[in-house]
């Protein structure tokens, strides 16, 4: 039987605009902030090659970037998720889960639409 590993974590990344991510800085997240989308490609290749699990990344980055991260959903790691910035929630967390769920069981038992 497996146990676990006490030693090992799963290192987060939080990818966006300074405003909208300096506070995850305070509970301990390592933070990559990007002000220009011509960045955002090589700054997420950046933390994927430095092995982050997670990246939480802004909505807006996460359009930016669909592409990219449409090609690391295939992969196992890292698990990407699309994150409210400081200019409000775009729904495309929202989206990605819905699609998730869809695709794991077969209907949208989350939302419902």
């Amino acid at each position: 039987m497996w146990k676990g590993c006490v030693n090992c974590m799963v290192k987060i990344a939080v990818i966006g605009d300074n405003e909208s991510i300096k506070g995850f800085a305070a509970v301990g997240l390592e933070i990559f902030p990007c002000e220009r989308d011509e960045d955002a490609p090589a700054l997420l290749k950046r933390v994927v090659d430095a092995g982050y699990g997670v990246l939480y990344i802004t909505e807006h980055y996460a359009t930016v970037l669909s592409k990219e991260i449409e090609k690391l959903n295939r992969q196992f790691s890292p698990s990407v998720v699309p994150i409210p910035g400081v200019s409000g929630n775009t729904g495309i967390g929202r989206q990605q889960l819905k699609a998730a769920v869809e695709k794991a069981v077969g209907s949208d038992i989350i939302f419902h639409s």
